[in-house]
């Protein structure tokens, strides 16, 4: 047993003085084989504590069912920064932000349309509770004070930069309290006086994020809090990329400068990421301040490792400014792992999407368009089909309102695409005999922060052609959590159509390896290696390659899926030995 704990302005462990050196590393967006390996890097890099958030969404995917296995393991990845003699700092939701989708939340709180999130709603506490009743009796074991690694905990995350509601963070304290949780608790808020107000519990130790302007944001935390320790939960020295975007990056020797103001105030530090892994699947989450903005699939955030775990610039420069303050020993990395390249692959079978409705979706039909969420669907695609009477020339089709892009198609041929963030209408000519409608809703990532958090997927309202909204809807929800049902043909060009299309091919491997798939000539999709969903692809940018870690390969023939929603020149793509991001903004 060990006792972490706040004395006068200083963090001791069991009585003796320590600075906290973290990095956050999600253990959601790294394949388990790997954990050990970043969590060694973290160690090398002079780092005492990794740091992480636990997604609600993972571990709760259908209500009341769980999941704490293989990438949810996250016991496991704690016990394997404690064999390295690392502390843990543990943020378990309920929200998370993250750039994740619907900040950690799980969809399937959505299929009531009545809930309050974030707030002292019974309801939607009544949720948190069955969650934590599961969640936490599993974390107690690894607390420190029973001998585990795990140092300090948090309530909430961010709160005050969506609300106010001291009930509701204090009901969460005695939630976790209630469950055997003794180790120090924390907040963490931007260092503003209106997100220290909303955000900080009486008598729970506050903690502020930023990435720059270091003495400013500490004096504001000392205003609230003069007496305790100063600690920078998140450093952002990195950041994060939207589709259509350049890449973000950030100058390693500022960073660098950066931390070096922190340990001159004697502050504690937790690096926002250390590093950050990938969107796997249809895990990224969105922004939205002005407009919808969409997370990229890679979350490789310009930090001290890469997304495939290769220490950066940024990793020496921190190690350096580190030996100056601190006995970090020995930079003791551990062997790196192999990349290479495996050339050129075909897709040469074909499984056309319309045409394998009946293996993928059961219908539901309902008079209006109903969301996924109404429909127990979390992720993927929804497919919205009726048939509307004609003749009607220049009708002006409106999508309302459209989350988050619609591909449009009458009598199987396509008529263009809505998008959420510039939702015009189209244009169609209706035949006298009439003509069928049938519209693809991708869901791009739910909103992870900010005040439209509450972001149903689907046709949230309704459709109209012109002022006549439509009825008599046929719906196929398309979650794509296998494509194992599919049956593919030989063939590898889209129809005339345009409809969407997987294409299907293999490739054999000698030696296992970690690899980077590019798909030069593919508009936007999906792609699945062995049945693991790597996560989206879109030719938008500014990412041009899926990281591919070795361990979903397997010697002998490997698989590859490809959901291509609008037509490639070529059916084929690469497999390369490095990675390519896109350009960064000059």
């Amino acid at each position: 047993m060990s006792i972490f704990a706040v004395e006068g302005n200083r963090f001791t462990y069991d009585g003796r003085p320590v600075t906290l050196i973290s990095g956050a590393i999600h253990y959601f967006r790294v394949v388990p084989e790997y954990w050990e390996d970043r969590l060694t890097k973290l160690k090398a890099c002079g780092f005492n504590t990794v740091e992480s958030y636990v997604p609600w969404n993972l571990h709760e995917p259908e209500e009341g069912r769980f999941c704490f296995e293989g990438l949810a393991d996250v016991c496991r990845f704690i016990e394997i920064a404690g064999k390295l003699g690392l502390y843990v700092i543990v943020r378990p939701s309920p929200y998370i932000c993250a750039e994740w989708e619907f900040g950690g939340l799980p969809a399937w709180l959505l299929a009531d349309s009545d809930i309050k999130l974030r707030c002292y709603h019974e309801p939607y506490l009544r949720k948190v509770d069955a969650y934590y009743d599961e969640l936490l009796p599993r974390l107690a074991p690894l607390l420190c004070t029973n001998g585990g690694p795990i140092i300090a905990m948090q309530i909430e995350n961010e709160y005050g930069s969506y609300g106010n509601d001291t009930g509701y963070l204090e009901y969460l304290q005695q939630g976790m309290i209630r469950r055997g949780i003794d180790v120090l608790l924390f907040t963490s808020d931007g260092p503003t006086d209106s997100m220290l107000q909303g955000g900080t519990v009486p008598g729970v130790l506050a903690t502020v994020n930023f990435g720059s302007r270091v003495a400013e944001a500490f004096d504001k935390l000392k205003e609230y809090q003069p007496d305790k320790p100063v600690m920078c939960m998140e450093f952002w020295n990195g950041w994060f990329d939207h589709w259509g975007e350049h890449h973000h990056t950030r100058d390693a020797q500022d960073v660098a400068d950066t931390l070096e103001q922190m340990l001159q105030a004697g502050a504690s530090v937790n690096f926002y990421m250390f590093h950050g892994g990938t969107n796997f699947g249809f895990y990224n989450g969105a922004n939205y301040s002005d407009k919808y903005e969409p997370t990229i699939t890679s979350y490789d955030y310009d930090v001290l490792l890469d997304e495939s775990g290769e220490p950066t610039d940024k990793f020496y420069r921190v190690r350096s400014v580190l030996e100056k303050y601190m006995d970090i020993g020995p930079c003791a990395l551990p062997e790196p792992i192999a990349k290479r390249s495996y050339g050129t692959v075909a897709l040469g079978e074909t499984a056309d999407l319309f045409a394998s409705l009946e293996r993928l979706a059961r219908p539901v039909q309902a008079v209006c368009p109903e969301t996924m969420e109404k429909l127990g669907q979390d992720y993927g695609f929804i497919l919205y089909s009726t048939r509307v009477s004609g003749p009607r020339k220049g009708a002006k089709l409106h999508l309302q309102d459209v989350h988050d892009r619609a591909q449009v198609y009458v009598d199987g041929v396509f008529a263009g695409t809505v998008e959420r963030w510039a939702p015009q209408p189209l244009t169609l000519d209706i035949p006298a005999g009439g003509a069928s409608l049938d519209i693809l809703v991708e869901n791009m990532g739910r909103v992870n922060y900010g005040p439209r958090l509450k972001d149903s997927k689907g046709i949230t309202e309704g459709v109209r052609l012109d002022n006549q909204f439509l009825f008599g809807w046929t719906m196929h929800p398309l979650p794509l959590k296998t494509t194992e049902s599919l049956q593919f043909a030989a063939g590898g060009q889209q129809q005339s159509s345009g409809t969407p299309v997987f294409y299907r091919g293999t490739f054999e491997a000698d030696d296992i390896a970690d690899t980077f798939l590019r798909l030069d000539g593919w508009t936007k999709g999906v792609v699945w290696i062995n049945g693991f969903n790597l996560g989206r692809y879109w030719e938008r940018g500014p990412q041009r390659t899926l990281y591919v870690p070795g361990p979903l390969l397997r010697k002998g023939a490997n698989e590859i899926v490809v959901l291509e929603l609008h037509g490639t020149g070529k059916a084929e793509v690469s497999l390369e030995a490095s990675p390519d991001l896109g350009a960064p903004e000059q």
